[in-house]
């Protein structure tokens, strides 16, 4: 296994990584930083949330930023305000002993729009956006991208699933110039092919970890058959058994979320809900409770998971099956990130049992049935 140091990145950076006690590089890293920081190229990752993503593009853009300059050199697009903040929050940590003065501006919904061209005027060399929230102020004449070098698309599949693909366009039609596009995706719809086709050069160097096993290997996958009627029961006997761990339950509608919430709440669990209609403040407030261990479970749809990163997530319950192979991998890989493990469990209907040998095919997991 090489070092960062071997990498080629700098003594600085390399003394914040080992503060927040990054010592080796994941595989990601090791193939990617190389790349990143020895060639201008176009780039595409494929590669799972929780594998190092953010250091494999960050450390290359925190060294090749001129501080002297006060220009936004550096564009990072994620899908939600949660892995806005937390991308911006991590760079921030690697500049802990660096000399050069790099400023970081996080730019998401949510917040008022005020304050953010406020912090904008300020110095700023690299932007983490959410792409609605860049637009409203690219269009208001806030903020210029014309001397950006590189462009990065986080979570690219997840910004499409999540109705972003026009601003998306619009953005990158923006910072066409000189600026290179690095693409990182857990999985690689035909929607991102489009987008790799219509922005991106045929030469962009690729990287994919674990191609064969799409999701992640330290994840054990189990199923339970039971009822409708019997469903809640053994959800409640499969809590009882994790009552020190944390994790999330997924649902597949809000109506579902919520019913069930309550149900666990009866039944003295401490359970809270994250679905699309919350207020950004309240949803905020549950994330930080679950994040600090006072919440013990969230309850959530596919689509309001989306940017949770919680480290130390023992286990994700499927109430119900998702309807896409790409949700399963979306909803397993909250567990089992940096390295730990964790568990992936399904409630299936004896009906449902032929989903659960499709999953196995398509993804290249086994399931184990268990009753517990």
């Amino acid at each position: 296994m090489s070092s960062f140091s071997a990498l080629g990145i700098n003594p600085e950076f390399i003394k914040a990584l080992a503060e927040l006690d990054i010592k080796n590089p994941t595989e990601i890293q090791e193939k990617t930083i190389p790349i990143l920081l020895n060639s201008k190229t176009d780039f595409i990752g494929f590669a799972q949330t929780g594998t190092g993503k953010t250091a494999a593009f960050g450390l290359p853009i925190l060294q090749q930023i001129d501080s002297n300059s006060p220009t936004i050199q550096s564009l990072i697009l994620a899908p939600t305000r949660e892995l806005v903040q937390q991308i911006q929050k991590q760079l921030f940590k690697f500049t802990k002993f660096s000399d050069k003065k790099i400023f970081i501006e996080g730019v998401y919904g949510g917040e008022k729009i005020e304050k953010q061209i406020q912090s904008l005027k300020r110095t700023t060399h690299i932007i983490v956006a959410a792409p609605g929230r860049l637009i409203d102020l690219i269009e208001r004449g806030e903020v210029d991208l014309s001397h950006i070098s590189t462009i990065v698309l986080d979570e690219a599949d997840e910004m499409l699933s999540m109705g972003f693909k026009e601003d998306l366009n619009r953005i990158l039609r923006y910072t066409t110039g000189k600026r290179n596009t690095w693409l990182f995706s857990a999985t690689m719809p035909d929607e991102i092919q489009n987008i790799i086709k219509k922005f991106m050069s045929n030469n962009a160097a690729k990287v994919e970890i674990n191609k064969n096993t799409l999701v992640n290997a330290n994840i054990t996958h189990q199923y339970i058959k039971t009822s409708v009627k019997e469903k809640i029961k053994v959800l409640i006997a499969l809590l009882d058994k994790r009552r020190g761990e944390r994790g999330i339950i997924f649902c597949r509608t809000k109506l579902g979320t919520q019913s069930l919430t309550e149900k666990l709440k009866l039944e003295g669990f401490s359970v809270a809900a994250l679905e699309g209609d919350m207020q950004q403040r309240d949803r905020d407030k549950a994330m930080r409770a679950f994040k600090n261990g006072k919440l013990q479970i969230l309850i959530s749809t596919d689509v309001s998971a989306r940017g949770i990163d919680v480290n130390n997530l023992a286990f994700v319950i499927h109430h119900q099956l998702p309807e896409q192979l790409e949700y399963y991998t979306h909803r397993s890989g909250r567990t089992a990130r940096a390295g730990k493990a964790g568990y992936s469990i399904a409630l299936i209907l004896p009906t449902e049992l032929p989903l659960i040998q499709n999953f196995q095919k398509a993804l290249n997991i086994r399931f184990i049935e268990t009753n517990s």
